[in-house]
């Protein structure tokens, strides 16, 4: 049964709406895999804040027109499924590049991050990139380390010093 006219309209309002705001759209092929284990990956994109949804080719082309996901419109083809990803690009990729390895029926064929064409070699660099947090604690780490680093050098030149002056004390007494 096909859908009405303003089914596919709100359909494709949603999509654009998704599709401006995600920073990252990554387009996998499902075929072949089972309804619990699909789940299970909406499950964990949905935990990052991560929108997964399967999509009508006609459809998301006419959704992905005038946004920074348009480069996808020439390759989108057969049974297809898209994540949007909102904050961290690196989060999304890692997920799906995980989920591929996982089901040997998933498949991360391609995506868009800020209207750059990604292939599924990319997408799989980009996965091993640090993530946000990853990269905000080494930052805070190396932030952290420098006064540490400080406070250590002067608390030895203080020992130095002591004990310089514990020898004099001693030569003094003798």
């Amino acid at each position: 049964m096909s859908k009405s006219r303003e089914e596919k309209a709100a359909h494709i309002e949603q999509l654009q709406q998704e599709a401006q705001k995600a920073n990252i759209a990554l387009v996998s092929d499902f075929r072949g895999l089972k309804v619990e284990n699909l789940e299970k990956i909406r499950n964990e994109l949905k935990d990052n804040h991560i929108h997964y949804q399967v999509v009508k080719n006609t459809l998301a082309r006419i959704a992905f027109k005038g946004t920074a996901h348009e480069v996808l419109n020439d390759q989108l083809s057969d049974c297809c499924a898209v994540a949007f990803g909102y904050d961290d690009p690196v989060t999304a990729a890692k997920i799906m590049v995980k989920h591929e390895r996982d089901y040997k029926q998933f498949g991360v064929k391609y995506g868009s991050y800020n209207g750059k064409f990604l292939d599924s070699e990319q997408i799989k660099e980009l996965a091993k990139l640090p993530n946000r947090e990853q990269l905000l604690s080494q930052l805070l780490c190396t932030m952290n380390a420098v006064p540490t680093n400080c406070v250590s050098v002067f608390a030895n030149l203080l020992r130095y010093l002591l004990n310089a002056l514990n020898g004099v004390k001693d030569q003094k007494e003798s």
